[in-house]
């Protein structure tokens, strides 16, 4: 039975898209069968995993309003191993169209239930936001990954996320549990930045990998390309730090399986 991770803060810009694209294409490298669910319209995690519009005719919105088969809609990547449910544009009225849907905070996990079993993780790429969608997602999943930038204002609506997790907690998933928190877009050479991952290391640490994902040229460029950066450059420092997360996020698996025993 797969794991299902949400990816989720609702402060933009934090690196959500890039660790759900490169976590998982490393996973996959690593020999686990992975599933990148795109929850957002403008669909960069479906692009920057290779796929696009032409490729397909159905995306996550019919298999959200329409009740499509969600089989007949899951897209193989370049990259062995790792799949994405992709997102369009069409997303955009999802918000407004499941306001007033039966059950439309379910409907997510409804089909994520027909696949789960099928892959070893999978990962939802949220929107910066928490309308429906996101609280779908928080409803599906079995614990919440949350990406933070290192730097300014780097920790501001993290109390209102985890109030929003606690929420999700009492109404509509009481399994739900914080995954962990990912440093990223880490400049050493930047005094604000080495103050942010004290700040966090010193106040979260239950929760923190240790693992920082450092500003890396090769990350940024690797989305032009339609590659994760593991495929686009395995040897630079983005594709290291992503690969040490994977085998982190891996080993924090291993724990928690050992202490449920």
């Amino acid at each position: 039975m797969g794991k299902i991770v949400a990816i989720a803060n609702q402060k933009g810009g934090v690196g959500k898209t890039t660790t759900a694209i490169n976590l998982a294409a490393c996973l996959a490298v690593l020999e686990q069968k992975v599933l990148v669910i795109d929850m957002d319209p403008q669909s960069n995690t479906t692009y920057g995993l290779g796929v696009s519009n032409q490729d397909f005719e159905h995306s996550v919105y019919d298999c959200l309003l329409n009740d499509f088969p969600v089989q007949e809609v899951i897209q193989e990547t370049d990259t062995p191993n790792l799949y994405v449910l992709p997102a369009t544009i069409d997303l955009v009225g999802a918000e407004v169209e499941l306001a007033h849907a039966p059950n439309r905070h379910g409907r997510m996990k409804l089909i994520i239930e027909q696949i789960k079993d099928d892959f070893d993780f999978i990962f939802i790429d949220c929107l910066p936001s928490l309308g429906v969608l996101t609280l779908n997602a928080l409803t599906a999943a079995d614990s919440v990954l949350i990406p933070i930038q290192c730097e300014v204002f780097a920790l501001d609506g993290l109390g209102k996320l985890k109030n929003t997790i606690r929420l999700v907690r009492q109404n509509f998933n009481p399994r739900l549990e914080i995954e962990g928190i990912v440093l990223s877009m880490y400049d050493r050479r930047l005094r604000l930045a080495n103050m942010v991952v004290e700040e966090v290391q010193n106040h979260i640490t239950d929760y923190v990998f240790q693992t920082i994902i450092h500003r890396n040229s090769k990350i940024g460029e690797s989305p032009s390309v339609q590659k994760p950066v593991i495929i686009y450059d395995a040897g630079s420092k983005g594709a290291i730090n992503f690969l040490n997360l994977a085998q982190e996020f891996l080993d924090k698996q291993d724990v928690k399986e050992h202490q449920t025993v």
